[in-house]
């Protein structure tokens, strides 16, 4: 027993945090949890005869959860279990409860894709952060990144996902969706999604990216010849979209030039693309259908733009 005594407190005393540690710690500070548990409680069940519901913000918390580490249902809670800087940033004490089970999980993520709340949880996070000075300015960058789907028949059904949809990039052809973005030149913050099939072209939604007060708007090549449309829904915007500038194999180096420019600004769209699809490894669908996915990208942009601004916020 003292062997035992010694060696427990050998393993304390030598204990480090981890970067999954820090990194719930740093979300824990910089999430609204107030305001987004405000927005989520009209529609929460309420304590009555019955057995009492689980605490909202333990719910929201387990969900985040889900989209930071791309957990399924019944992974969120063996994960949960199995990790205690999870459960440490969630609030369990596994002494004195279990964790909520996956059919609870299930139908709290069921819960916000029913009253539409992914919308309205994006707009409230922006809100907080313009609250603290990260305001959009006149800059805004677009453009298209493809979520995968599984292109398989070997189901049920014998049928891929009919919502999605094949195209071809390159020489390459993918199956899924895609997500559109409109992103801020300044801040690098979403301000505008919407989705779409995987063959729909980027330019036609162009401006459902677009909040109205643009000077400047930014996009590869596939927005080209958008400037009438861009004009529509910003009339004080400068198309900035990259030109084409090769010619029955001739190059227009000025041309080439701008693009070179412009791309330096372009570039920053990258970032947020890469912290949904990398960081939090939403490369994949996990649902089938447009609705359910387009619910939880609406979230999981409104938390990558907490995770790119995380260290400012943490600052201030």
């Amino acid at each position: 027993m003292r062997q035992l005594t010694l060696a427990s407190a050998s393993f304390d005393k030598h204990s480090k945090q981890t970067r999954r540690a820090k990194f719930l710690a740093e979300m824990d500070q910089v999430v609204p949890w107030r305001e987004l548990c405000a927005l989520v409680a009209p529609f929460y069940p309420k304590a009555g005869n019955g057995r009492p519901p689980i605490g909202l913000e333990r719910m929201l918390r387990l969900h985040f959860l889900q989209h930071w580490y791309n957990l399924s249902d019944p992974a969120a809670e063996e994960a949960v279990y199995d990790s205690l800087s999870l459960r440490r940033f969630v609030g369990i004490d596994l002494g004195r409860e279990p964790v909520p089970d996956e059919t609870t999980i299930l139908n709290f993520r069921h819960l916000l894709e029913r009253h539409n709340l992914g919308k309205p949880l994006f707009e409230r996070v922006n809100e907080h952060l313009a609250s603290r000075g990260l305001k959009v300015a006149g800059g805004t960058i677009v453009d298209a990144t493809i979520i995968a789907a599984p292109s398989s028949t070997k189901n049920a059904t014998k049928a891929r996902d009919p919502e999605m949809h094949q195209t071809r990039k390159g020489q390459q052809w993918y199956f899924g969706m895609k997500l559109h973005i409109g992103v801020d030149s300044k801040t690098k913050l979403i301000h505008a999604m919407t989705t779409t099939a995987a063959n729909v072209h980027d330019a036609k939604v162009v401006g459902e990216l677009l909040h109205g007060k643009e000077t400047r708007v930014y996009g590869d090549q596939a927005y080209r010849g958008q400037t009438a449309l861009v004009r529509e829904h910003a009339p004080n915007a400068k198309d900035f979209t990259n030109q084409r500038y090769r010619y029955r194999g001739s190059v227009d180096e000025v041309e080439r030039g701008k693009n070179r420019t412009k791309s330096g600004v372009r570039a920053k769209v990258e970032h947020p693309i890469g912290v949904i699809k990398r960081v939090f490894g939403f490369a994949k669908v996990r649902y089938r259908g447009l609705a359910k996915n387009t619910q939880r990208l609406w979230l999981t942009c409104g938390l990558a733009n907490l995770f790119i601004v995380r260290h400012r916020l943490l600052r201030t």
